[in-house]
């Protein structure tokens, strides 16, 4: 039962489906999926659930544009929008329209249409449910096909901007430079043909969870609106799971995954009874560690009291283990077949860059890596490139 103060709006809806129905809908998606990828239907800004793509590629895609705009002594500016409800409210025509638009065929087509026609849905709670409804908006969540049918829909977003946009599924970020009063015109101009595409596609911007974040030492702190509303400012916006702030200072984020790895750490403590590494190592790596390496290629901590900070969680979690209370850190390390945070980033970074460079991301690599000419020397004074 849901307690008074429990805001419903706050909830959304996610389909409980049939497994032959979830591997016919596979069958369907392999296909859609093969066609936006030859095609490259889907726009390059378009993170959220695309081969190869991530919260992470998301976030290092934007901020390497945004920090090398600021470093280079401008001002920013970048809205943070947010649709509200937006899985809830694609109108199925609108879909139709769009699946034609980039050229599936008549038959996929039309195999979605029909399935997403005449969808009923229930609510069960413990023994009670509700009645059956039909609804004819929206994609399911929870369904197979549901995500890769909302990036077709919201795959036009961007035309016509002039900004910088990026999207993970519904989450986007714009942002431009805001030096002079045209630049900030121009970020406006975007905002107010963004709020025509929601009109125009019977979407909703939700202006209270629309912010602006304002980058640069000289910025104006200008004010934006979208339809009748001011947006407001923020200093720290949540993004997507990470914090990142206006001076683009890691250490809100240091502190908010030490605290949450922290705490998962103190309720095994307290409701686990056993310190054997057969059960401690598991449950560290599986429920403490991922909370301080999300994304952390992204966020990676530079100052000393961060980088304690992390490493401290996992200084603790060896220290539970039975047998090693009393040895040092790196022989605790050592015993249990570990490396230190520290050693973990650089690895991971290792990793991202080799994708980067070479790997699934090398397209976007492109711009964030340029090859350095190097000479070499030889024994007899000699030079070659």
């Amino acid at each position: 039962m849901m307690k008074d103060n429990v805001q419903t709006n706050n909830y959304h809806p996610v389909s409980l489906t049939s497994i032959p129905g979830k591997i016919l809908e596979n069958f369907i998606k392999e296909v859609v999926c093969k066609h936006l990828e030859t095609n490259a239907v889907i726009a390059s800004s378009q993170h959220g659930f695309t081969k190869n793509k991530s919260c992470q590629t998301n976030l290092i895609s934007f901020f390497d544009r945004v920090t090398s705009w600021v470093d280079k002594g401008n001002a920013m500016d970048v809205a943070y929008l947010d649709f509200s409800k937006a899985f809830n409210k694609v109108p199925h025509d609108l879909l139709a329209n769009k699946l034609v638009k980039c050229e599936l065929d008549k038959t996929t087509v039309r195999w979605i249409c029909n399935w997403l026609s005449k969808q009923t849905q229930r609510v069960l709670t413990n023994t009670s449910s509700s009645s059956w409804k039909e609804f004819t908006n929206g994609v399911p969540q929870g369904s197979v096909l549901g995500l890769v049918l909302f990036n077709i829909f919201i795959n036009d977003l961007n035309e016509w901007l002039e900004g910088t946009i990026i999207k993970f599924a519904d989450d986007t970020k714009l942002g431009g430079i805001a030096n002079t009063p045209e630049d900030r015109s121009r970020i406006q101009n975007d905002l107010d043909r963004l709020e025509r595409w929601a009109e125009t596609n019977k979407m909703k911007f939700n202006r209270d969870k629309c912010k602006i974040l304002h980058f640069g030492r000289k910025n104006g702190m200008q004010r934006y609106r979208m339809g009748g509303a001011w947006l407001d400012s923020s200093t720290c916006e949540k993004d997507p799971g990470v914090l990142v702030d206006n001076k683009l200072n890691m250490s809100q984020q240091c502190d908010a995954a030490a605290k949450k790895a922290n705490g998962i750490l103190a309720c095994i403590n307290r409701r686990i009874a056993s310190r054997s590494r057969e059960v401690m190592l598991p449950l560290y790596s599986a429920l403490v560690r991922p909370h301080r390496e999300y994304c952390v290629q992204f966020w990676a901590p530079q100052l000393k009291g961060d980088v304690d900070k992390l490493e401290c969680v996992q200084r603790r979690a060896t220290k539970m283990i039975k047998g090693l209370e009393n040895k040092p850190y790196e022989e605790r390390l050592k015993e249990l077949g570990m490396f230190s945070l520290q050693k973990r980033r650089l690895r991971g970074d290792m990793i991202a860059m080799y994708k980067y460079v070479r790997g699934s991301h090398r397209e976007e690599g492109a711009s964030l890596f340029s090859a350095a000419l190097q000479t070499r020397t030889w024994n007899n004074g000699t030079s070659s490139l």
